[in-house]
């Protein structure tokens, strides 16, 4: 005598399968959505205590270009300093309105900075004077995507000040920078 299952329902692959694909499609739909309504929002940068890499600089004996200050509502986002035969300073930054900036210093040429931190085909715009301790004279630099850069030359070393920010905050920042 053949007996049926008591459950009410046939165990089949292809019924199998169709669940599978049931569940795979909630999860997708499911990771849309978040994504849809996730929004924007970067997260918050904690700021850093730059001016200790300023102070380890100074007491190697490794002449950097630092602010004297940052301007009213700035933060430090990041700050590198490489010690060694290749020393380098990285300083990071954001404006009071989130805008970012950067400070580079190495032993490389201008031109590999431009490519690295403005744009592989930034164009180099005219001289602009900016009242600085470091140089009167800044190489302005920019990209399509309205990024834009100022460089200039210390010593042995290539100087770049770059970012999204308005051409006004980067300027602000290079009239605060100085040298030991």
């Amino acid at each position: 005598m053949s007996q049926t299952p008591s459950r009410g329902y046939q165990r089949s692959t292809p019924g199998l399968v169709g669940a599978m694909i049931v569940v795979v499609a909630c999860v997708l739909a499911f990771v849309a959505w978040r994504a849809i309504f996730r929004g924007d929002a970067a997260p918050e940068s904690a700021p850093v205590e730059w001016e200790r890499s300023v102070e380890l600089a100074d007491d190697a004996g490794i002449p950097i270009v630092r602010p004297e200050r940052l301007p009213e509502g700035w933060t430090a986002t990041s700050a590198t300093l490489q010690a060694g035969d290749d020393p380098s300073w990285r300083l990071g930054l954001l404006t009071d309105e989130g805008r970012f900036v950067g400070l580079r210093q190495e032993d490389v040429s201008v031109a590999e900075l431009v490519r690295t931190y403005v744009d592989e085909e930034a164009v180099a715009g005219e001289d602009a004077a900016v009242d600085s301790t470091v140089s009167r004279t800044w190489q302005t630099w920019s990209d399509d995507g309205g990024d834009r850069g100022y460089s200039t030359e210390v010593g042995d070393d290539s100087v770049l000040v770059y970012g999204s920010a308005p051409a006004e905050d980067i300027e602000e920042l290079i009239g605060l920078l100085t040298l030991p």
